[in-house]
């Protein structure tokens, strides 16, 4: 099954347009199936009050508070419009977080068929009610969360209307970047075992190598933020892959989808020619008359593998030589 990569742009446009569509052009050329934005507005989603997390007052500096800081990483329904048909015209879909309802219905508004709940909104129940009464798949991410909050934040989706099909659960950890210690990517397996849907992984982590194992453990949705440069200003960019690592990432992941395989244990066609050379055949270990008997004294076990193969050892052995073999010639009955 091939895995949905979903390239997160989210806020790293900082606020420029021309930056935004570059990030768009990286994604697509990255190979990414969906580049993502955010959808807010920031009097919706913080008080005045709300102070930054840690890793923002790190990464994006300054005084000001968190309403000030989203402020400033708006989108207008004109940039979205914008970027809709800039991501068109490289082949890409976009995809937005709806952060509010408002923000869900603007984006509905746009003509996105699908929602992705951001992990601090897992416990905000009329959100989660106005989100799956829209009947649209939904793709839930679970950062900080617990089982009982994501079986809550399901459960609530279910009664509004919408399909447990239709729901994807994203493990995830909301430190940016995460500490490789903290990833615990075995809880990813452990939300699917649980719930019965299918899982994914929205990842912190610095590098490409936590993404590739997630895709071996199950994943059918990866989520990774990029950003131009990593020594921008802005909250999310310290934990994002630059242009290059987006494609390295993205290739990993194709090339493990392809050597995940079907399963089932068989020859590949590729290693098919080598079964001769790597394998063995009864040999003749000295000259064997023809009417002598085959036996331990006058057998061995050498490639190449194109004659009798060892396993019919007790087969062979007491039987009558029908020819003469010289040494290392291959056995025949």
């Amino acid at each position: 099954m091939k895995t949905l990569i979903i390239a997160e742009a989210g806020v790293n446009h900082n606020g420029d347009m021309e930056m935004a569509y570059r990030l768009v052009d990286v994604a697509a050329d990255a190979g990414a199936d969906m580049v993502k934005f955010q959808t807010f507005s920031a009097d919706r989603l913080a008080t005045r009050y709300a102070a930054k997390a840690d890793y923002q007052n790190k990464n994006a500096g300054g005084n000001d508070s968190q309403n000030e800081m989203l402020r400033k990483l708006e989108l207008t329904r004109e940039m979205h419009e914008a970027l809709i048909a800039r991501a068109k015209s490289k082949g890409i879909a976009f995809f937005s977080t709806g952060f509010d309802e408002q923000s869900v219905d603007l984006l509905v508004q746009l003509g996105i068929e699908q929602f992705k709940i951001p992990s601090g909104e897992i416990t905000n129940l009329p959100y989660l009610r106005h989100v799956g009464a829209y009947r649209k798949p939904v793709i839930l991410s679970t950062g900080m969360a617990t089982l009982g909050e994501i079986e809550a934040a399901i459960d609530a989706l279910e009664c509004a209307g919408l399909s447990r099909a239709d729901i994807t659960v994203l493990h995830c950890n909301t430190e940016y970047p995460t500490p490789m210690a903290d990833v615990n990517l075995r809880a990813m397996t452990a939300i699917r075992d649980a719930f019965g849907v299918k899982v994914g992984y929205s990842d912190h982590t610095q590098g490409i190598e936590v993404a590739a194992a997630a895709i071996a453990l199950g994943a059918c949705v990866i989520e990774k933020h990029f950003t131009m440069d990593r020594e921008l200003p802005g909250p999310d960019h310290k934990a994002s892959l630059e242009p290059d690592e987006l494609k390295s990432m993205v290739k990993a992941i194709r090339n493990i989808e392809q050597a995940l395989g079907d399963g089932v244990k068989r020859p590949s066609a590729s290693e098919a020619k080598n079964k001769p050379i790597a394998r063995k055949s009864l040999v003749a270990v000295k000259p064997i008359r023809a009417g002598e008997r085959f036996g331990p004294e006058n057998l061995a076990v050498k490639r190449p593998g194109s004659g009798l193969s060892p396993m019919r050892w007790d087969e062979v052995c007491g039987q009558q030589a029908k020819r003469d073999f010289l040494p290392d010639e291959l056995i025949e009955l």
